[in-house]
């Protein structure tokens, strides 16, 4: 089975799939959206957004999509828990900074509010901050209310939850300078996966395309 991953070192859907594929112990082919440019992924991805994921000349577009996919054909390294009730809870974790977070802190969503409503960068990274710090303090409570308090989010060893959380809890460090101190919970987390080796391996800095450091797309359209 051949695996072709498009995406860039700094998409952070991307990095989800990067872990969970590390975490399965899969190969497969990174193919940088930056390098290739966006005419071509346009040919792969009508929408533009990353990732895509070719499976043996079949694409399969949207993180989520590929995550269930990855998990429903290589179950041998499982990242929902097998109990149906924390499995749920797993899942609206990550459906949580998926739709609520994620979703509206992308450069698009910033460009529009720059280009269309006119916002200066002072009202944008007050947007940034709110839906941060909201979206992080409905996770921390999440993790509040777990019957057993684990070392990652829905077990012993990290899974659905944490793929989605980390990459999260990194943009928000080191690129918007989120203040950690309010969720220790989520913070325990991340600290838990920093060293972990799937989660190396799937750092914006470990990407074949990382230039260095990483670079905030421009506000301004082209």
């Amino acid at each position: 089975m051949l695996l072709t991953l498009y995406s860039n070192y700094v998409n952070s859907a991307g990095e989800r799939v990067r872990i969970a594929m590390a975490l399965k112990k899969l190969s497969y082919t990174h193919v940088s959206v930056g390098h290739i440019g966006w005419e071509a992924f346009r040919e792969i991805n009508p929408q533009r957004l990353m990732p895509a994921l070719e499976v043996d000349g079949h694409i399969i577009q949207q993180a989520t999509a590929i995550l269930e996919w990855l998990e429903e054909t290589h179950p041998e390294r499982r990242l929902l828990p097998s109990d149906p009730i924390l499995r749920a809870q797993a899942r609206r974790f990550a459906q949580h900074i998926v739709s609520e977070m994620h979703a509206i802190d992308v450069i698009r969503v910033r460009r529009f509010l720059a280009n269309d409503l006119g916002l200066d960068k002072l009202a944008i990274d007050k947007w940034q901050r709110h839906w941060f710090q909201r979206g992080f303090a409905a996770l921390e409570e999440q993790l509040v209310r777990r019957g057993t308090q684990w070392r990652f989010c829905y077990g012993e060893t990290p899974g659905w939850a944490d793929i989605h959380s980390i990459p999260q809890v990194q943009k928000g460090l080191t690129r918007f300078n989120i203040d950690m101190t309010d969720y220790p919970l989520i913070n325990n987390v991340y600290k838990a996966c920093e060293d972990h080796a799937a989660f190396v391996a799937a750092r914006p800095e470990n990407q074949p395309d990382w230039p260095g450091e990483i670079i905030e797309p421009a506000i301004a359209t082209e």
